[in-house]
């Protein structure tokens, strides 16, 4: 198969589909593979690093798209990329189309298979090509969100791990999933009280195991949240419900009722933000303050530690890739019922459950959609 990997495109986003040791695996599986040029710098890889794996460089996007059978990505394709791709063609990456109905048109009508790394499922129910970049961005979170938290940056001024004699900021992490444990590691360790929100009790106990009496654990309810958000210094919004749109956990009005200069960082951003005032930035102009409280919402936070994102993206996503190169993609979908849950888009047709309910669109199961 002829697989291509173009230079991402979207604002600050400096992570690359293909790593040359994956490039190379391929090559040995007979497959050729071609990247435009400049597509790794960001993470640190030449085209020289490319060209030793046995790839071919392209000078252009537009060669890349014209001359490959499946394309390789990390973030969602733009409108000038989507308009790029032609049928039958093969698009592997991130989507997030449930908040996004311009991208799912688009797709759409291009005729393309787009499978996407987010719904692309385990035995055990977890999000394997999800979870790297979950755990990037879970760490991250605090991180920024004690940048945010100086006054300089429009916060109120508190160190998250206090000092002798005044007390440590006060974290709230909305979900005890991946992202949400994440970032109760990094928050703990910087020394803030941090408390895990969430409706399941097997992620609650989880979180107890993991981190003792250090968390703090609470059930998830309306009054739950109320007072705790109220509270919070920092609040970080983890919750992902796979391919749908994130339920807004934090309202408008509970908003105003947060400290002044407290913090929102949403990293459920990509499927829309479990926060109403939350829209997305970019890494150029990450924040915004709504009611005095600052907002983080940059829609590919892994892209800005693109090494450590890129090389562990591919560590979960080559497998798969190899997969749909070698048996082609109705083939490796039929093996793998896994796999096939990440079909999102086929033949003009939306093949997501969660992503038609979402959007308003018509479902057709993705085993129709191979057949066709």
């Amino acid at each position: 198969m002829r697989i291509g990997v173009p230079k991402e495109i979207k604002v600050h986003e400096y992570r690359v589909g293909l790593v040359p040791s994956s490039v190379r695996e391929l090559v040995l599986h007979g497959h050729t593979v071609m990247v435009e040029t400049g597509a790794g710098l960001g993470a640190g890889l030449s085209d020289d690093d490319y060209v030793r794996a046995g790839a071919t460089i392209a000078a252009t996007a537009e060669e890349v798209f014209s001359a490959v059978e499946m394309i390789v990505k990390v973030k969602e394709p733009l409108a000038v990329e989507r308009a790029r791709l032609r049928p039958g063609q093969i698009l592997f990456t991130y989507l997030h189309l449930a908040p996004d109905p311009d991208q799912t048109r688009d797709l759409m009508a291009s005729g393309a298979t787009c499978i996407a790394y987010e719904t692309v499922t385990a035995a055990d129910g977890t999000l394997p090509l999800l979870t790297p970049m979950s755990e990037v961005a879970g760490r991250m979170s605090v991180q920024v969100g004690a940048a945010c938290l100086e006054k300089a940056h429009g916060g109120r001024g508190v160190l998250l791990g206090g000092v002798p004699g005044v007390p440590p900021g006060d974290v709230v992490i909305l979900g005890g999933g991946v992202a949400g444990s994440n970032a109760a590691l990094i928050a703990l360790g910087m020394g803030a009280t941090t408390t895990i929100v969430d409706r399941s009790p097997v992620a609650l106990r989880r979180a107890a195991d993991r981190f003792g009496t250090e968390i703090r654990t609470v059930f998830s309810t309306r009054d739950a949240i109320d007072r705790l958000v109220t509270n919070a210094d920092l609040v970080i919004g983890t919750v992902l419900v796979p391919g749908a749109a994130a339920p807004k956990l934090v309202t408008r009005d509970l908003v105003k009722r947060m400290k002044p200069g407290a913090v929102i960082v949403d990293v459920a951003i990509d499927q829309g933000g479990c926060c109403e005032t939350s829209r997305a930035t970019t890494h150029a102009e990450p924040t915004y303050v709504v009611d005095g409280i600052v907002h983080y919402c940059v829609a590919n936070m892994p892209g800005a530690v693109s090494r450590t994102s890129t090389f562990a993206l591919n560590n979960v996503t080559l497998p798969f890739t190899l997969a749909l190169a070698d048996k082609g993609w109705k083939q490796a979908l039929a093996d793998d019922a896994h796999l096939r849950n990440g079909l999102n888009v086929s033949g003009g047709r939306v093949t997501h459950p969660a992503v038609a309910a979402a959007l308003g669109q018509t479902f057709t199961a993705p085993e129709a959609a191979m057949a066709a």
